[in-house]
């Protein structure tokens, strides 16, 4: 026996013992299993598809190993080998002695002396070259695959409860889920390609959809801080409701005050109005929880409510005004009357018509404040230049 054969024979058999044990392992992987049983698609189907066509070449060729070296084995231990077996042993270890398939030449491509099959032979050496090149496909394609269930599964499946949770948060808020919606669609596409084609499956998918939750709770967030900031706007507003209403009475009993004793176009008439029915309407909206629709209303409204409260309060500061500027002419008159008594110019001529012009001009009905305030300075000019100087 050569010793090249015989080295080789060992070879095969220290491989083909690890091939048996690997070839087992292979197929006890779980994600190999899980593509077994999978509907797949897409990249995955395709690659599968050749692993498990290399997986047939590899029980194949594992037989055909087999076989020889169990030929190679036989001829080996012979006790007295004659030169016929020693080639023989050759032939199996070193040699093309392996048939991996044989076709039959159709006639019409036959020459007449052509054979009437073709076989494929190729040494045990290649086979195991082969082999090692349909094991790495096979291992590939079920490494890969696992790899990318086991690290996008439970991502995917986090994802899922984080979209939940802004979900249920987003509800009890009152807020849009139109952002968790389109990520919950996302997801669902993600985590259908994920089982069918891990292989193909997009990663930047999830990260978009994990954008998307994380957006979904940012607007949860600006929703909440919207409506409290717009609660407290309301509680304000209707602070402000309540100073309208005051400022109303007050107006009204002011203009009621001066009504008649005035002229009308000296008058600030109440406005007419209520704001309290659009204040309803968005109170009403913020009871349905639609936030997003209130700000610019209740801006608004609020902008309107302060100008009539403006409003009411100069009329009701006007109409008051007239009053007290009646009052003070009719005190003024009154102290430069007695002054006239205390001076002896009581019964004056030319001051007594001057007094009564002015007193009928402070408490006729209406009263012109400009005509009375005129004719109360007439006397009290005409008072002045009639008392002699330095009181004397």
């Amino acid at each position: 026996m050569t010793d090249p054969a015989a080295a080789e024979l060992l070879r095969l058999e220290t491989a083909v013992t690890a091939i048996a044990a690997n070839l087992v392992d292979l197929d006890d992987n779980p994600a190999r299993k899980e593509l077994d049983r999978s509907p797949l698609t897409g990249k995955t189907a395709a690659a599968w598809a050749d692993a498990t066509a290399a997986l047939t070449e590899l029980w194949d060729g594992y037989r055909l190993l087999t076989e020889v070296i169990a030929r190679g084995q036989e001829l080996r231990d012979l006790k007295r080998p004659s030169d016929a077996d020693r080639a023989r042993f050759r032939h199996e270890v070193l040699g093309e002695s392996i048939t991996l398939s044989t076709q039959v030449v159709p006639l019409a491509q036959r020459g007449l002396l052509g054979p009437g099959q073709v076989q494929t032979t190729c040494s045990p050496g290649r086979l195991l070259s082969a082999m090692e090149a349909a094991f790495g496909t096979a291992v590939g394609v079920a490494t890969k695959a696992g790899a990318a269930w086991d690290r996008l599964l439970p991502a995917a499946a986090e994802a899922a409860s984080a979209l939940e949770t802004v979900r249920r948060l987003t509800r009890a808020a009152g807020g849009s889920t139109a952002t968790i919606d389109e990520a919950d669609r996302r997801l669902g596409q993600f985590t259908a390609t994920l089982a069918g084609d891990p292989l193909g499956v997009e990663e930047r998918d999830l990260a978009a959809v994990r954008t998307l939750i994380q957006r979904a709770d940012a607007e949860r967030t600006s929703a909440g801080e919207l409506r409290e900031a717009l609660t407290q706007r309301l509680a304000d507003a209707h602070r402000l409701v309540a100073e309208l209403v005051a400022a109303t009475d007050e107006a009204g009993a002011a203009a009621e005050k001066a009504y008649d004793r005035f002229p009308p176009h000296e008058i600030v008439p109440v406005p007419p109005g209520d704001l309290r029915p659009d204040l309803a309407a968005i109170d009403a909206l913020a009871a349905a929880g639609h936030w997003p629709l209130i700000s610019a209303r209740l801006s608004d409204w609020t902008r309107r409510a302060r100008e009539r409260l403006r409003t009411l309060r100069e009329g009701a500061a006007h109409n008051a005004g007239l009053l007290a500027a009646r009052n003070e002419l009719r005190g003024r008159l009154d102290a430069y009357q007695a002054k006239a008594l205390r001076r002896g110019q009581a019964e004056n001529a030319q001051l007594s018509p001057l007094a009564a012009a002015a007193r009928e001009a402070l408490y006729v009905a209406p009263c012109d404040l400009t005509v009375a305030r005129r004719a109360v300075n007439a006397y009290q000019d005409a008072l002045t230049a009639t008392l002699p100087k330095d009181g004397r």
